[in-house]
């Protein structure tokens, strides 16, 4: 009895473990869609208002963002996949950001927040990798029998 009770909670955590993660990935990754296309395809005027911006920085948060929404599914869906499609999120911001460390060190313009963010945006991608890793790989959470 007190076993079932055990498993019941666990799979309530799990489905709120989950879902709150899919919730909260997907509500980031349409921010930066949203964020990210304005600069890319100037709407609204917003290329004027953003400053110095590193347009390779833009089209990396753009990719990772569409990758975001697939990762936010594979939550949903309690995939495997999810894992490795945020893993290739965070090689992509990786990879722009040392583009960006070079192209500052070589006196490029930039915004100061550019920085912050990219670590901000490195974070969240590698917090829910871990996630979806320990969430979703099964052998993490096989008990050994000894």
């Amino acid at each position: 009895m007190a076993n079932q009770l055990t498993n019941k909670y666990q799979m309530k955590a799990t489905k709120i473990i989950n879902t709150g993660s899919a919730i909260i990935l997907g509500l980031f990754a349409l921010l930066t869609l949203f964020l990210s296309s304005s600069v890319i395809f100037n709407w609204f005027g917003v290329r004027a208002k953003e400053g110095n911006y590193v347009l390779l920085i833009v089209w990396a948060n753009f990719i990772c963002s569409i990758l975001y929404l697939f990762a936010a599914y594979g939550f949903i869906k309690r995939a495997k996949w999810t894992f490795w499609v945020l893993i290739i999120a965070l090689i992509i911001l990786i990879i722009a950001f040392a583009a960006l460390l070079i192209h500052i060190n070589n006196g490029g313009i930039h915004e100061e927040k550019t920085i912050g963010a990219m670590i901000f945006r490195m974070s969240i991608t590698l917090t829910f990798s871990l996630v979806a890793l320990i969430k979703f790989n099964k052998s993490l959470w096989r008990k050994h029998s000894y």
